[in-house]
């Protein structure tokens, strides 16, 4: 008997309600496409400040939910996927760098040292949500001020999270990590999978 092959979609994601991402990050739209979800995209708008006080855990939730919920209100009928990262070394925040200068701080903080990636998931429909957020930590080897200075150059940090992206040119200045490699990348896929399943 021949057993009929499901589509690459289903293996992710097995409902019938349409996917609309709330980001627009390149790198979640390659991961997304990686796993053969059929989806759109809608660009969110700016990111917003961080939420007061709040621990990363639940900064990054309240964040990616604000997403969502920001285009679930053009989407009604959708399943809306929110998503956003930030960098935490020795209990600080670091964001997106605005240049050169910026990311070498950032990188010089990160070198030689264990930091966490954070990345908050929200998913969208109606009144209905889901939030959760996926840590990861990376240790990076120790680099010299030259190193980091061209790497600042190659315009690779600028729009990241954290000044780099481990899936680009950075990978050479990872040493480990421990967690969810994707998580890194922008998008921890297991995470996510777990919560559309919810809504499936």
């Amino acid at each position: 008997m021949t057993v009929p092959r499901r589509a690459p979609g289903t293996l992710f994601y097995g409902g019938s309600v349409p996917i609309v991402l709330a980001s627009a990050s390149p790198r979640r739209v390659t991961l997304l496409r990686q796993v053969g979800l059929a989806f759109t995209v809608a660009d969110p708008g700016p990111d917003r400040d961080w939420p007061g006080h709040a621990e990363p855990r639940h900064g990054v939730r309240a964040l990616a939910l604000e997403k969502a919920r920001r285009v679930a209100g053009r989407r009604p009928e959708a399943l809306v996927i929110g998503a956003d990262t930030v960098v935490v070394a020795r209990s600080v925040r670091l964001g997106k760098p605005t240049g050169e200068a910026e990311a070498f701080e950032m990188l010089k903080q990160l070198q030689g040292r264990t930091h966490e990636v954070w990345t908050g998931l929200a998913i969208v429909r109606g009144r209905d949500q889901r939030t959760a957020a996926e840590v990861t930590k990376v240790q990076f080897a120790r680099l010299e001020d030259a190193e980091l200075r061209a790497y600042a150059r190659t315009g690779e940090p600028l729009d990241k999270a954290g000044a780099y992206g481990i899936q680009g040119l950075a990978a050479q200045f990872v040493r480990r990590i421990e967690g969810d490699y994707w998580n890194v990348v922008g998008l921890p896929l297991a995470r996510l999978r777990q919560l559309l399943k919810e809504f499936a």
